[in-house]
């Protein structure tokens, strides 16, 4: 598992590169990065819905409610403009993280 602050840092740009996929809503958000993550990460309805309502009020996303195939009722969310504009921001940002961490930790070949 991973720690709580690295689930927390990374939960806004998981949800928005989820999100750039296709609409989704909340439960099937936390099935998506529960199986994307192999269970590393495990998000609860009551962690990630407060976070969407503050990226909505952020204008990052909006919501619709659509009914499902099931016949149940259910908020989807999708992308909104400035959601795309801060996921290119958030992606360039853990991909330095990442090529940081992977020239730290990746074996160096020694020369003679």
């Amino acid at each position: 598992m991973l720690s709580k602050e690295l689930v927390a840092a990374s939960t806004v740009p998981l949800v928005l590169s989820i999100l750039a996929e296709g609409e989704n809503y909340g439960y099937a958000l936390i099935r998506r990065v529960r199986e994307l993550s192999g269970g590393s990460i495990e998000w609860t309805e009551g962690m990630l819905y407060p976070v969407l309502h503050w990226m909505e009020e952020q204008g990052l996303i909006e919501s619709e409610w659509k009914q499902a195939d099931s016949g149940r009722k259910r908020k989807y969310y999708h992308l909104h403009q400035r959601g795309k504009t801060v996921l290119a921001t958030e992606k360039a940002q853990w991909l330095a993280v990442h090529a940081t961490f992977t020239q730290l930790w990746t074996p160096q070949a020694h020369s003679i």
